[in-house]
């Protein structure tokens, strides 16, 4: 490799991306067109860096496969940072296999990392952490640390294990100073700041303040019954029971805790779980269904007894019942959730993240668009959904993926 290829490739690891490409802007052979994409990506011109990578790849052919895994990698980190989670996940793992085969320990790392990000991003947390089992970070330069860190503080932070995530932020932190590039100084911050921000709010007998995140961890270490509006369970300690596929059953447990210790009448329980103003004897014979499906689910828990006008939570060895809820509470709040990090989403990459059929995301976007929650550009395949500003809360448990003793 000449001279001018490794200045370059130097210069792009601090972070001196005008330095690099003004090394190799005129030269059109492999190493420089890899380097040229890398640099365009680091700028924020996406699509001119994926044409730079792919034709980088192309050039170096199957004869040069670790240079070629290089390209791959970078591609890879353009889909995750643009949300395109079409992207073949399982190119980037045969990429990693070959970087490892031929020793290039430290982009068989960073193509490690950009798979557990990805899986954290769709909420696949288990696999995540398998990725960076037995993984240490010490060898690693300044950037590729802080990468490390981030993604085990995000999967810490998403299992509200906050003393890991704090610990592991703290070390992003201190590598991101030592590395000395701004933008990665930023990640941390905007990370950082989801401890330091609400996460829901807690809403008990005459009651409501709003939680930051060690909080809500705190309050699901109690003996309460928890309601849990952020991710549709309801827990008591190590017990959970998951009503996320039964949204009435969900509303009616709702409905009885908001009310604890008092009873519910039957016709506000109607109005709540099937959204009927007037209880006709139909609407009845579907709540006593539904209660009694709910007691079935609950049984470990709570008990729901019947009353003169309606039905009463009677929570199991606890003395308390609360409800956790997002701290602003609106339809379709799950995907705002994943806008919220200020990234330009595709449709069915929000719908492959969700959880949802394509379809179904489509109409809520819609939805918020006329409202004016978000908006899109581009057209076609090529059209991407924002948000105008970002919320004043983190979305962390608006986002898939298991809570403790999940």
């Amino acid at each position: 490799m000449d001279s001018m290829i490794v200045a370059a490739a130097r210069l792009l690891a601090t972070g001196d991306l005008l330095g690099a490409l003004k090394r190799v802007a005129l030269r059109n052979d492999a190493p420089a067109l890899a380097l040229r994409g890398i640099a365009m990506a680091q700028l924020g011109d996406l699509v001119r860096a994926k044409i730079l990578l792919k034709a980088a790849a192309r050039s170096f052919g199957s004869r040069e496969p670790v240079p070629r895994a290089r390209c791959v990698v970078a591609e890879a980190e353009i889909a995750l940072v643009s949300r395109d989670l079409t992207w073949p996940a399982k190119t980037l793992t045969a990429a990693r296999e070959v970087l490892e085969a031929h020793g290039d320990r430290l982009n068989a790392a960073h193509a490690r990392h950009l798979e557990a990000r990805r899986l954290l991003l769709v909420g696949h947390l288990d696999q995540a952490e398998q990725l960076l089992a037995g993984v240490d970070p010490t060898p690693f330069p300044p950037p590729l640390r802080t990468t490390h860190e981030l993604v085990v503080g995000g999967i810490a932070i998403r299992r509200l294990r906050t003393g890991a995530a704090r610990a592991a932020l703290q070390r992003a932190e201190n590598a991101a100073r030592e590395a000395g590039i701004p933008a990665l100084d930023a990640e941390v911050d905007s990370v950082s700041q989801v401890l330091k921000t609400p996460a829901a709010r807690l809403i008990g007998r005459d009651k409501e303040q709003f939680l930051l995140l060690e909080e809500v961890e705190a309050v699901l270490t109690t003996d309460a019954l928890v309601v849990d509006a952020c991710r549709y369970v309801v827990r008591k300690g190590d017990m959970l029971v998951s009503l996320t596929t039964r949204p009435v059953l969900f509303a009616l447990a709702r409905a009885l805790a908001e009310r604890w210790p008092g009873d519910v009448s039957r016709n506000a329980l109607v109005s709540r779980a099937f959204g009927a103003k007037e209880a006709d004897e139909s609407h009845r014979a579907r709540l006593r269904v539904e209660i009694g499906r709910l007691r079935g689910e609950l049984h470990r828990v709570a008990d729901i007894n019947a009353t003169r006008d309606g039905f009463v939570f009677v929570p199991r060895h606890s003395q308390d019942v609360l409800i956790l809820a997002p701290p602003v509470e609106e339809q379709h709040g799950e995907i705002l959730a994943f806008l919220a990090d200020g990234e330009a989403w595709s449709s069915s990459a929000l719908a492959i993240a969700i959880g949802a059929s394509p379809r179904t995301v489509q109409r809520a976007l819609d939805t918020l668009s006329e409202k004016g929650k978000v908006q899109s550009f581009g057209r076609g395949p090529a059209r991407r959904w924002t948000i105008p500003s970002l919320p004043g809360f983190p979305s962390t448990l608006l986002l898939p993926g298991p809570l403790p003793n999940d």
